[in-house]
This record gives C-alpha cells, sequence and structure tokens, in this order.
C-alpha cells in the first residue's frame, strides 16, 4: 500500500473520529502518529509523540498566545465592555439603531483587545442585549447585531487566528496584523452600513434613541481612550519595528493590567482571570500539539504534494483553485471550530495557494475572513449559541435571521478583498 493511500485512508479515519464528537486535537495526535507509524515505523513515530509536546510548549513563538488571550480576560474582567458600550451609545445620539450600531462599534474596539470572538460576543452581549430589549428592539436585529459583531475579533489585531496562521505557514505576524487592520475596518464600516440600511427599511425594527448633548459625547469617548491607548501601543510598536509581536502581547496585557487595577479589580477577579488564560492557552496548544503531529504524517505521506500535483494536471486556474479552498472553508466553518478549522486545513491547502501564486499574507487574510463566516453560519454558529446562552428566551432562527444580512455584508468584504488584494497589503 502506497504512503499516500495510507495518508488519505487515515485523514477519512480521522474525519470520523471528529464526527462522533472526539476532540479535534485528539484527533489530529492519534492520526499523526498512526499514519506516522504505518509508513515509516513505530519507534521514530513514539520520539515525534514525546517531543512535539515539549518543542511546541518550549517555541518562543507561541508565547504571545497566552499573553493576547490575558489581555482580553483582564479587558473583560475589568467590566471595559459596559464603559465602550455606553460611550458608544451617546456618540450615537438619537438615531434610529442607535444602540445597533453601539453594540457593533463597541464589539469592534473590545474585539480589538480581546482578539476573540467567543470573547467579545460573551462580554458585549451581557451588556447591550438588555438594554435593547429595553428600548424595544426587535430580537432579530439585537441579538444578530451582536453575534456578527463578535466576529470582528476574528480580523481586527491583535487576531489569535491570525497569528496562529503565521506561525503556522512562518510568515512575519507584525506583517498579519497590519494586514488584517483595513479589512477589520472595511468589515466594521459596512457592518454600520447594514443596520443603518435595516432600521431604514424597516423602521419597526428599532427605535429611536434618547438625544445627546455635544459634552456627552465628548465625555462619552473618554470610554474609548484606553482601548485606543493599548491598541496604538501594541499596532504602533510592531509597525515602528520598536516591539517584536512577543514584546507588544506582553506591553499589552501588563497595560490592560494597569487599567483593570486602577478601575478596582481585586484579587479574585485576577485569579479568575489567570485561571481563564490558562483553560484557553491549554485548549489552544492542545490543538498546536496535535496539529504538530498531524503535519509530521502529512510531510511522510505525501498527501499535499499529492493535492498540488491533482491540481496541477485538473488544468484549474488560481481563481478556481481559490473558490474550491473558500468553499471546503465555509463547509468547514458550519460544523468546526475556527481555531481547529485553521490548524487543521492550513498544512493541506496552503502549498496549493502557493503553486498557484497567490501572496501568502493576502491568502491569509482571505482564509481568516472565511473562517470568520463560520462563527455566525448554521448549523453550528458559535457566537449564535454564546449569544443563546445569554440570551435563552430568544429563539435561535431569530438569532440566524438576524446574522444574515451581516453574512451577505461579509461576502461583500470578501469579493473585495478577492478583487483589489491591496485592502490587505497596502499598508505593509
Amino acid at each position: 500500500m502506497s504512503s499516500q493511500l495510507i495518508g488519505f485512508l487515515c485523514v477519512l479515519g480521522m474525519l470520523g473520529m471528529i464526527a462522533i464528537r472526539m476532540p479535534i486535537a485528539m484527533a489530529m495526535a492519534i492520526t499523526g502518529f498512526m499514519g506516522f507509524g504505518l509508513i515509516v515505523a513505530f519507534d521514530p513515530a513514539v520520539s515525534i509523540l514525546q517531543s512535539s509536546a515539549l518543542s511546541t510548549l518550549t517555541n518562543y513563538s507561541f508565547s504571545p498566545i497566552p499573553m493576547f488571550i490575558l489581555m482580553g480576560v483582564l479587558a473583560s474582567k475589568a467590566r471595559m465592555s459596559a464603559e465602550l458600550f455606553h460611550g458608544a451609545k451617546s456618540l450615537f445620539g438619537s438615531w434610529r439603531g442607535g444602540m445597533a450600531l453601539a453594540g457593533v462599534t463597541s464589539c469592534g474596539v473590545f474585539s480589538a483587545i480581546s482578539g476573540s470572538s467567543l470573547a467579545t460576543a460573551a462580554s458585549m452581549s451581557k451588556v447591550a442585549l438588555p438594554e435593547m430589549k429595553k428600548q424595544g428592539y426587535a430580537d432579530s436585529l439585537a441579538t444578530g447585531t451582536i453575534a456578527a459583531g463578535g466576529t470582528l475579533g476574528i480580523m481586527i489585531p491583535p487576531s489569535i487566528a491570525l497569528l496562529l496562521y503565521a506561525l503556522l505557514t512562518e510568515q512575519s505576524v507584525g506583517d498579519m496584523f497590519i494586514a488584517g487592520i483595513v479589512p477589520g475596518l472595511l468589515g466594521l464600516f459596512l457592518y454600520l452600513a447594514v443596520i443603518a440600511i435595516m432600521v431604514a427599511w424597516k423602521p419597526h425594527l428599532a427605535t429611536p434613541g434618547e438625544a445627546t448633548s455635544f459634552k456627552e459625547k465628548m465625555l462619552g469617548l473618554k470610554g474609548l481612550v484606553p482601548f485606543g491607548l493599548i491598541f496604538a501601543l501594541i499596532i504602533g510598536g510592531i509597525y515602528t519595528g520598536i516591539f517584536t509581536p512577543t514584546e507588544a502581547a506582553s506591553v499589552g496585557a501588563f497595560g490592560a493590567l494597569i487599567i483593570a487595577l486602577v478601575r478596582g479589580m481585586g484579587w479574585r477577579d485576577f485569579f479568575d482571570a489567570v485561571r481563564e488564560t490558562l483553560v484557553v492557552s491549554a485548549m489552544i496548544f492542545f490543538m498546536v500539539i496535535g496539529a504538530e503531529i498531524f503535519g509530521y504524517f502529512l510531510s511522510v505521506s505525501r498527501i499535499s504534494f499529492a493535492m498540488v500535483e491533482l491540481v496541477s494536471s485538473l488544468d484549474m486556474t488560481p481563481f478556481m483553485i481559490l473558490l474550491a479552498i473558500l468553499l471546503l472553508y465555509v463547509l468547514l466553518g458550519m460544523v468546526m471550530d475556527s481555531i481547529a478549522m485553521l490548524l487543521l486545513t492550513v498544512p493541506v491547502v496552503f502549498p496549493l495557494a502557493m503553486q498557484a501564486g497567490f501572496d501568502p499574507i493576502w491568502f491569509g487574510i482571505v482564509t481568516v475572513l472565511t473562517v470568520e463566516l463560520g462563527l455566525i453560519t448554521p448549523p453550528i454558529g458559535m457566537n449564535v449559541f454564546v449569544i443563546k446562552s445569554v440570551a435563552p428566551k430568544v429563539k435561535i432562527t431569530d438569532i440566524f435571521i438576524g446574522v444574515i444580512p451581516f453574512v451577505v455584508s461579509d461576502l461583500v468584504r470578501l469579493a473585495l478583498l478577492i478583487a483589489f488584494p491591496v485592502l490587505a497589503l497596502g499598508l505593509i
């Protein structure tokens, strides 16, 4: 039996394990170990199993992950989300749908600090949903706005997804972060446009808010200052070369800690933040270890090379290859977590993208944006279920109906990025 046939059979076995709800990290590790053992030998497979965990956990390149997670958790524990939402709400004053606009804006700003779509959706929904409900907003608009707004966290730097893609493909983390700025802001503006169009088309979805004076608007901006300082410190430091991404993550976490302490965070909240950071970091590192073992198996099975040769023999155009890869991500995004999806698929599809001649940074942005769609598309839609847990009385169908216009806007953003790569590469 050829190594490629063994490889494809092992991959099918892995998909079967995932289908029966085995943790994806474990499925990748088992597949990598068994596949490598069958193709090479089990003694070196055992050695890989022993060394992968140590090499991953001691790899300096992965150290920004827990720091960025800690930064986001501290921001949440310091209850910055509430001040951020009320500040954004004062800016939009008496506009119809102003709270929805404030919700998306605060999600975009908060996600720039948390770097996590799920954390953003969870934090902002607790603050924004009760107020929108009290104001008479339709359930679909209120929940759909926060569910979609939470997805901005996967693109606006610092983003864990962009960081992992850069590490997996050996690209510059700083370049990936800088490349995500314009697409992330474009997503925010498109979401704002969607809300404006929806409330103009169906005024019953939202009511006008309370008018605010110029002084109140300026005071509301105070809530944005801490976020702006941390974001500017991280991205500015990386862009100017003052910080490495690892140093920037540490500086950002320290800045979030100082702000949290100034706002009165106690020891209990601090320990809760550290514990939550450890839990999330352990989950991600477990998947990274599984992906590394799986990567050894991919190398010896030559599956990636076989796929490149197959695509070359089919005489597919680069655009057709890109559409096939993006379709794969859309389908996987319906049933799989975004981080797990990146770790599982990037080692396979990245050689195809390079063979097609795509820029690796641009391809990463397009890939992460497509993965982002999976956070709000049925039947999984991780962000949708986060909102459902906060608002259990809202029907899950109403939340999915609410996110449909935002999914359309994301497809428009994806089309713009494909048509105009400069949107991602212009700042690099």
